[in-house]
């Protein structure tokens, strides 16, 4: 039986939540000074990390502070650590840094909308003039391209593993909004016989040849240009990348896109989709299932799909069945649909 402390209402999560800004502002300007940077470099104390950070000693104890409080630095007296989960991803010394992210997800196309969530809830679709996110040719996918990069390097290559764990045979690989192109590139260098087609915006591809050249597989990497509902795709291929697409548009138009991807593929071919897929209760797992609110601000129609709406909208497309995969240690799962 619980203590009558423990079933006392308590405001504590109030104020957490309408005081939150304060934690992704706090986050935002550690990263614009590089204090995880200053940190690892062995700047440890206050004043070092004033001086290396070019700030007032006040406000760079309260702000490692308040860093120690939400979890991205730890504190022993007046010494000042990384955390093991800054040290890999806010150190900008580290090939996994994080940091540049910030630039997409904190974007005022993102974050402007979020700023009236009232309408957005009554009228059950982006505010943003235009379509939001899913405008044609909307700059911000150049920004995410760049930005976005680093953290799609894991679970790029957990899903080349898992759709060609073998990865002894020749494959021709269709990836639909290619965006910055890491998860077509981790399949060419899984497989030295996969050649990649990106399809995406002429600007943002310009961005994903430059990653495929970065990594030597430019001679099996092609594009399309345009919109993936517009374009010919051609045929015949083995795999159709859709990684963190259909969330961005409502079952019917997904449909309509799946229908052409199925025409696409070759015989035996298959679909690999890449989503943040909440459970059938849409509350869990918590990271995959808010991206739901990410979608209702964002875009007129998207939404975090359960694995029971993309397994419908794959067969009402064609598709014989569809199989779901963990990708740990990500917030998203796999997808592979058999045509």
């Amino acid at each position: 039986m619980s203590s009558p402390a423990a079933q006392q209402p308590s405001p504590q999560l109030f104020f957490q939540s309408i005081n939150a800004y304060q934690r992704t502002e706090a986050l935002k300007a550690a990263i614009e000074l590089e204090v995880f940077t200053a940190v690892g470099e062995g700047n440890t104390t206050v004043s070092e990390l004033a001086r290396r950070c070019e700030t007032s000693e006040r406000g760079m104890r309260i702000l490692c502070d308040y860093l120690c409080i939400i979890g991205f630095l730890s504190k022993d007296g007046t010494i000042y650590s990384l955390t093991q989960d800054s040290a890999v991803f806010l150190d900008k010394r580290s090939p996994a840094y994080l940091g540049g992210a910030t630039e997409f997800i904190s974007s005022p196309t993102i974050t402007e909308a979020f700023k009236n969530f009232a309408d957005i809830v009554r009228k059950g679709g982006t505010t943003i003039p235009e379509g939001g996110t899913v405008a044609p040719e909307n700059p911000v996918w150049v920004k995410f391209a760049r930005a976005m990069a680093p953290m799609m390097a894991m679970p790029a290559q957990l899903l080349a593993k898992l759709a060609d764990p073998a990865a002894d045979r020749k494959l021709k690989i269709l990836d639909i909004a290619a965006g910055h192109g890491l998860f077509g590139i981790a399949f060419a260098t899984n497989n030295e016989q996969a050649e990649i087609v990106a399809l995406d915006w002429p600007k943002v591809l310009e961005v994903a040849k430059e990653n495929a050249a970065r990594v030597g597989v430019s001679d099996r990497y092609s594009t399309i240009e345009g919109s993936a509902f517009d374009v010919e795709y051609g045929s015949g291929y083995d795999l159709v990348l859709l990684t963190n697409f259909l969330h961005h548009f409502d079952p019917p138009t997904c449909e309509t896109l799946l229908r052409k991807v199925h025409a696409s593929l070759g015989e035996g071919g298959r679909a690999i989709t890449l989503e943040f897929i909440p459970n059938e209760d849409r509350i869990s797992p918590p990271d995959a299932a808010a991206f739901s609110v990410m979608m209702l601000g964002s875009t007129p129609s998207g939404d975090a799909y359960t694995f029971s709406e993309l397994q419908r909208m794959f067969a009402n497309a064609g598709f014989t069945r569809s199989e779901i995969h963990e990708l740990q240690p990500t917030i998203e799962r796999g997808v592979i649909s058999q045509k």
